[in-house]
């Protein structure tokens, strides 16, 4: 049957009557929202929009993650026609699910991006649909939480990252994707003894009261014992995923700013966020996916799995 229908199936994301359901269209070809799902501005009958920020100004290395909720959408499409591998119910077909498109902005006038994209996440959740975010460089994930706290209250965050993005910045108007997470704590949007950092494996002294998991207690203890403690560490706070695509080894994901030798295998990434099922995510992002430099696609399907299963976990609690 699926053979028939992709014969037949094409731009099902402005064709597909409703959000739900798989697609089989040839994924060579056809109009790429993320995982095929129907395009949207209007999300009165959306449980979940997934939306892009092509923003990289803020980085401090290598640029190009601009590009990269192009890339993840288009490497979404490998998994369209499937439920995800490892879960006990299909996302796709019990949850509607839309694409809200990119964030508009004035890449001339960084000044007033974050209010911008805080004001774009806004708009998604005052019509009581989750978001995730397809980034972007890391910074985006500040005023993405800015959004969800007006909506939320503080929250937990869970962060995959090699850094830890807390480096201290007492000045709340500069834009830079290693900071936003001091900015974060000191704001309260997010509590530090109830949040947690995987993967990380560079230098800062000062944590911040934040949880670290590094990526050699990962290897050491295994993917199971970590998300054991990350479980215990969440409870059943209200939590934002956020996942830098540098977590990653640069053997599974060479396509970003800042690669750090050392990191997370795909492998215990997937198991880990499978694994993670039960915790209490409200949204995600993922980021730091930077085509230029990933001369395979291996970093936007890695990206666009991450993204896949932030879907699974934030449906899992609200399945029936």
């Amino acid at each position: 049957m699926a053979l028939e229908d992709a014969a037949k199936q094409v731009d099902t994301a402005i064709t597909r009557d409703g959000f739900k359901g798989l697609s089989f269209e040839n994924t060579f070809g056809g109009v790429t929202s993320f995982l095929r799902r129907s395009y949207a501005k209007d999300l009165s009958n959306v449980d979940i929009a997934v939306t892009g920020v092509p923003f990289d100004q803020a980085v401090t290395n290598r640029p190009g993650t601009r590009l990269g909720p192009r890339a993840i959408r288009e490497a979404s499409s490998l998994q369209s026609p499937d439920p995800a591998y490892g879960w006990d119910f299909d996302v796709l077909s019990e949850f509607a699910i839309a694409d809200y498109g990119d964030l508009a902005f004035d890449y001339a006038h960084i000044d007033q991006f974050p209010a911008t994209l805080e004001a774009h996440i806004s708009s998604i959740l005052d019509q009581d649909a989750a978001c995730l975010t397809l980034g972007g460089d890391h910074y985006i994930t500040f005023p993405i939480l800015r959004a969800h706290v007006k909506k939320h209250g503080p929250l937990s965050l869970l962060q995959f990252d090699a850094h830890t993005d807390t480096w201290p910045d007492d000045d709340m108007t500069r834009v830079d994707h290693g900071t936003m997470f001091y900015k974060a704590v000191k704001e309260g949007l997010i509590d530090p003894a109830r949040s947690v950092q995987v993967g990380i494996r560079t230098t800062n002294e000062d944590t911040l009261g934040v949880n670290i998991i590094d990526a050699r207690e990962v290897h050491e203890a295994g993917p199971k014992a970590v998300v054991d403690k990350i479980k215990s560490i969440l409870g059943d706070n209200k939590t934002y995923l956020t996942f830098d695509i540098d977590a990653l080894d640069p053997a599974f994901a060479p396509g970003t700013g800042t690669p750090v030798w050392g990191g997370l295998t795909s492998a215990q990434a997937s198991i880990m966020l499978r694994d993670l099922a039960g915790i209490n995510v409200i949204g995600g992002d993922v980021v730091e996916v930077s085509p230029p430099f990933d001369t395979t696609g291996a970093t936007a399907i890695a990206g666009a799995h991450v993204a896949m299963e932030i879907l699974n976990l934030w449906a899992y609690n609200r399945r029936g």
